[in-house]
């Protein structure tokens, strides 16, 4: 549960990083770009990955050319979301994307639910309802559905990918990390120089000290993941739930404490659930029930 935790710090710490840069005159995809370039240097130098021998079947070329994609682009349909449809419905969006890890639990890791369980994660969806159940404050077009569905899908998918990197058994998950942000640096990079050059965006070293922060949180984020579901190979949805809920939990007290955000009775009803449902999910680890 150590890893967990860690995932957890690092990927609350994430939000609250792009919250507080969106005050400041900063170029979103600028900072997801140097964000790579610090994560990329912490794989090679922490794990020094093996390169020579790495051998890539077509699953896992396919693995590692889906992620290339969805990790810049995810970054930058939240952004959108965020912009067109505003912070709850992104929110939303973003925790109920559970439902397709879940799923794959189930139907592609061949995972055993036992009763805990079942009942934890009854509980962790009802939670997620209750502690999103929250007024919005701006004038942003709710009917444009289509960006929390894509923040939706984009994260459930990615979660299912880190997983299956995970799997393997043949590569070190640690170099299939780095050729993961391998790919993801030299996209977020090609898409800046289009905009710098192209559309006549401006380059920034305010950025790069944005994106330093970010990729050392971000790198901590996906590498205690990773590093999570190797510890608990037959129980995937454990990791799965037990993030999403102590970013529910976690991101409530910052938003609460730090950000003076309001929660209403079904918030901290839902953040109640939210806390029964980890420590089922846990009993069902230490128990096996």
């Amino acid at each position: 549960m150590f890893s967990i935790i860690i995932s957890l710090i690092c990927s609350v710490s994430v939000g609250v990083l792009l919250k507080i840069a969106k005050r400041y005159e900063v170029t979103f995809m600028q900072i997801i770009g140097w964000n790579y370039v610090v994560a990329l240097l912490l794989a090679w130098f922490l794990f020094t990955p093996d390169l020579q021998n790495l051998t890539v079947n077509r699953t896992l070329s396919a693995i590692f050319s889906s992620l290339w994609v969805l990790l810049p682009l995810v970054f930058l349909i939240q952004a959108w979301s965020l912009h067109k449809v505003g912070i709850v419905k992104t929110d939303i969006a973003q925790r109920l994307s559970l439902f397709i890890p879940i799923l794959a639990s189930y139907f592609l890791f061949n995972e055993t639910f036992t009763t805990y369980k079942i009942i934890g994660l009854i509980l962790a969806f009802v939670a997620i309802f209750f502690t999103l159940d929250r007024a919005e404050n701006n004038s942003t077009d709710s009917k444009k559905w289509q960006y929390p569905l894509l923040v939706l899908l984009g994260f459930g998918v990615i979660d299912v990918l880190f997983k299956k990197i995970v799997s393997v058994s043949d590569i070190p998950f640690t170099t299939s990390l780095f050729v993961v942000f391998c790919g993801a640096f030299v996209l977020a990079w090609l898409f800046n120089l289009y905009q710098i050059f192209t559309k006549k965006q401006q380059f920034s070293i305010r950025n790069l000290y944005w994106g330093i922060v970010l990729g050392l949180l971000n790198f901590g984020n996906i590498y205690f993941y990773l590093r999570a579901h190797k510890e608990l190979p037959e129980n995937p949805s454990t990791v799965f739930a037990t993030m999403n809920l102590g970013v529910i939990i976690l991101g409530s007290l910052i938003g609460v404490l730090a950000f003076k955000e309001k929660l209403n009775k079904k918030n901290y009803f839902g953040i109640t659930l939210a806390l029964i449902a980890v420590v089922l999910i846990v009993l069902s680890q230490i128990q096996g029930k």
